[in-house]
């Protein structure tokens, strides 16, 4: 096959920059085609049309090589940029949190779209995201119909590879839900040795069966209000590696046996006889949450760090949402698993300009924050680049630059020039030119 004209490099590159401003539809690249501001910001040789750059992402998405690339230059990124990332535990651990969010794209005939369990047509992917701040780790297409815990385990053992070679040698919590309860996960984990917390599904327990165990084990009750009572406690179980090399399997067993794992249950088994409102009810309601964990800590803090899980589910709805993602723009799978990939890759250079910003003298804030959302570079280049920073381009020796004549006086524009540097690998001040 003939070398294409435009590179593939420089393809993926104006998408990434159409993505940046929330826009995903291939045909938005026609905009930019007659001005040089946005080739010369990208550094390409030229700007493809929109048949052409429709062509060529299906063409990328064929070759798993190229695609293995774009993994890999993911969380180089995240490498060179070094984020800043606060530690969930006294311990220093790091959360690396999973979860599947359902895209609705409905109404559509594109490959690969089922039925969710959000009870729409669309897809179905899984994410991981590293740090409270919420960096991108992986994302995989997945339809809507195939269940979460499909491929779950090859998934997971990838992410922990990404999110050692981000954050080194700190500890990793991975945090998932109900829909993750199983014991293929947790042999992952257990050979990995990263800790754990995953919430149990309890669609073949019932909730009277802790309620039991919490009274055998005389936990402490605590009366939250008249007519609500809750008990908090943790179980450890033992199970030891088992069976042939090619399917082995953690069985369970008694403390004393040699070479034993312990994994730990924890509970929060709540017994309601009345209502908020005062109505009192025929027969007590009883509700259990429970958690399968590697952590020895005590259950209230088990319950905020799995409540802090949920921030992950904002992460999705800025890909969805801000980032304009949700209706993939492509009728094939693999080029929509691309534009995902591709997505994920814009989300963290937003995410890193954002954080950059947080806690920089150039940048006051009005309150205190720890994450900063990529919503607000999701706006046209006009807006940003143009009118906000004042950027003018000035062609010198042949040469086309990119020049902010008021660089000094922009707090803004400076802030962002050092996070493009950090995002490079580069320590460097601030220059009057971009």
């Amino acid at each position: 096959m003939p070398k294409p004209l435009i590179p593939h490099g420089d393809v993926t590159t104006a998408y990434i920059g159409l993505l940046c401003q929330g826009k995903s539809d291939f045909d938005h690249i026609e905009a930019y085609r007659e001005g040089r501001f946005f080739q010369d910001a990208f550094h390409l040789k030229a700007v493809q049309s929109s048949p052409t750059l429709r062509q060529r992402l299906d063409r990328i998405a064929s070759e798993p090589v190229l695609r293995d690339v774009l993994r890999q230059e993911s969380i180089r990124l995240l490498q060179r940029a070094k984020p800043k990332l606060k530690p969930v535990t006294e311990a220093g651990h790091i959360p690396r949190d999973i979860d599947v969010s359902p895209f609705d794209n409905s109404h559509t005939k594109k490959e690969g779209i089922g039925w969710t369990y959000k009870k729409f047509d669309g897809y179905a992917p899984i994410f991981a995201y590293l740090g409270k701040e919420g960096y991108g780790l992986a994302a995989e297409l997945r339809s809507g119909s195939v269940n979460g815990q499909k491929d779950a385990p090859a998934f997971l053992n990838k992410v922990i590879k990404y999110a050692q070679s981000v954050v080194g040698q700190r500890p990793l919590l991975v945090r998932t839900d109900s829909g993750h309860d199983s014991a293929d996960n947790i042999d992952v984990f257990l050979r990995t040795g990263a800790a754990f917390l995953i919430k149990r599904n309890l669609r073949r327990v019932a909730p009277e069966s802790f309620l039991e165990t919490a009274q055998l084990e005389q936990d402490p009750v605590v009366e939250e209000r008249p007519g609500k009572r809750a008990w908090r406690g943790t179980v450890q179980k033992y199970f030891v590696l088992s069976g042939d090399e090619a399917k082995p399997t953690w069985i369970p067993v008694e403390e004393n046996v040699l070479g034993a794992r312990v994994v730990y249950q924890s509970y929060v088994v709540t017994e309601r006889t009345t209502e908020a409102n005062g109505q009192i009810l025929l027969t007590p309601s009883v509700e259990a949450d429970v958690w399968w964990h590697s952590l020895e800590f005590p259950v209230p803090e088990l319950e905020r760090l799995y409540h802090d899980h949920g921030a992950s589910a904002q992460f999705h709805g800025e890909l969805k949402t801000d980032m304009d993602l949700e209706r993939l723009p492509s009728g094939k799978f693999e080029t929509n698993a691309l534009v995902l990939e591709l997505g994920l890759f814009a989300y963290n250079i937003l995410r890193i300009m954002g954080q950059g910003t947080i806690g920089n003298e150039t940048v006051p804030l009005r309150k205190q924050a720890e994450r900063c959302s990529p919503c607000t570079a999701s706006r046209p280049p006009e807006d940003h680049l143009k009118t906000r920073i004042r950027n003018q381009q000035v062609v010198k020796k042949r040469r086309s630059i990119l020049r902010c004549p008021f660089f000094a006086q922009n707090p803004g524009a400076e802030a962002s020039e050092a996070c493009f540097s950090s995002a490079r690998g580069r320590k460097q001040p601030c220059s009057g030119s971009a």
